[in-house]
């Protein structure tokens, strides 16, 4: 599939989020639907950039970015909720930002964004990427060339609002 551009509409899907009573399921009309959503997406749960940078850069920068109108915060990762959930637990996300399992990288490759991290034995996942999305509609995007984290960390994000 072609990579999503902007002024498309976010394919319909389904996520996973955990809760206290295990995963539930988080479809993507009830995520985007009348709301401004700051989406990131990281190759995996973790993993030192991921866990060192680009997930507490959300987390730290939350008020300022729903101060600027963003209504959610939304993390997606191909790993499966359970995972999810003890990263969030482990990075203290809290009511932050809300963590979504694409565990069989399902969303990714809808969005045309799915890479391929076999070499580091990670087999397929999600792209580095960022996007500003209003009402289900991709309004901004910022999707990483290569390794590291230069264009969808939050400061990026909050400059772009």
């Amino acid at each position: 599939m072609a990579r999503i551009k902007l002024g498309e509409t976010i394919p319909e899907g389904t996520l996973q989020t955990m809760t206290k009573n295990g995963p539930a399921t988080v479809t993507t009309k009830s995520l985007f639907k009348g709301k401004k959503v700051a989406l990131f997406s990281v190759p995996g749960a973790f993993t030192p950039t991921c866990s060192g940078q680009h997930l507490p850069g959300y987390v730290r920068r939350a008020r300022a970015l729903k101060a600027k109108g963003i209504d959610t915060i939304a993390c997606v990762s191909v790993n499966d909720a359970f995972v999810m959930g003890a990263w969030a637990k482990d990075r203290k996300v809290g009511n932050a930002v809300v963590m979504l399992a694409d565990g069989n990288g399902t969303f990714s490759k809808s969005l045309g964004l799915a890479a391929n991290y076999s070499k580091y034995g990670m087999g397929r996942r999600g792209q580095r990427f960022s996007m500003i999305v209003d009402n289900g509609v991709v309004k901004k995007a910022f999707v990483e060339r290569g390794g590291g984290l230069k264009v969808s960390d939050a400061d990026t994000m909050l400059a772009n609002l």
